[in-house]
């Protein structure tokens, strides 16, 4: 454990390379540059997140953030040669662990970078093409401005004959639901009418006017019905 210790905090066998001698001293190099590189990939996402409403890129701290991050990974590999030196396997459990916790950590910090770089190039190129676009419409503006100006033309037409086709579908719903309630009245209706004329006896001739009535009645209906299929039909052809 004694030479665990001194090993830790002072020992390392003269290979602390780039982090100040012993693993300690690493260690705590490695977590400021973790601290600033976290710090600096903040600072990219909120100029990001500026850049949609005018604001700033920073290649600077980019490039910054990028060689912190290297740094912080060559000090996980001179950590992890150290940390195999200890002695005690207790202590050598314990660096392993905040080793390992450092290098996942800047894999981290690698990765959101990474991603926020892919982003930005790919603003960059939509930007440069938005400009060589408008570059090479700069002499067209008022053909494009009349294409749009049709396109809109034609957009609120069929919007217009959409509704006008919903409205006349509703309408046609309507009528067909009116007539299937006339016929039920009718049906009710007949069905009194053939109660009162057994009830006071009138003749079978008078019962067949009755019926020729309700069969005169119902082809009235039918060609109502017919009409208006007929009506929405067209209705339908013509908004296409």
């Amino acid at each position: 454990m004694a030479a665990a210790m001194s090993y830790e905090t002072g020992g390392a066998g003269g290979g602390g390379g780039g982090g100040g001698g012993t693993l300690s001293d690493i260690y705590k190099n490695a977590t400021k540059l973790l601290l600033r590189a976290r710090d600096g990939i903040e600072r990219l996402e909120r100029l990001e997140s500026s850049t949609s409403s005018g604001g700033m890129d920073s290649p600077e701290l980019s490039f910054a953030v990028k060689k912190e991050i290297s740094q912080i990974q060559t000090l996980c590999a001179e950590m992890d040669r150290l940390w195999r030196s200890i002695q005690s396997k207790p202590q050598r459990d314990l660096w392993r662990r905040k080793v390992e916790q450092v290098s996942e950590e800047a894999g981290s910090l690698k990765e959101s970078l990474d991603r926020y770089l892919t982003r930005n190039q790919r603003r960059m190129k939509e930007a440069q093409e938005r400009a060589e676009l408008l570059g090479r419409a700069n002499g067209d503006s008022a053909h494009v401005l009349r294409i749009f100006d049709e396109e809109a033309q034609a957009m609120q037409s069929v919007h217009n004959s959409k509704r006008m086709l919903e409205e006349s579908l509703s309408t046609g719903a309507a009528i067909l639901s009116k007539y299937s309630e006339q016929r039920e009245r009718l049906k009710r209706a007949q069905r009194k009418a053939l109660d009162v004329l057994n009830t006071v006896g009138l003749s079978n001739s008078i019962l067949r006017i009755i019926e020729r009535r309700n069969r005169v009645d119902r082809w009235i209906k039918y060609v109502g019905m017919i009409v208006t299929v007929i009506v929405l039909f067209f209705l339908v052809k013509w908004s296409s």
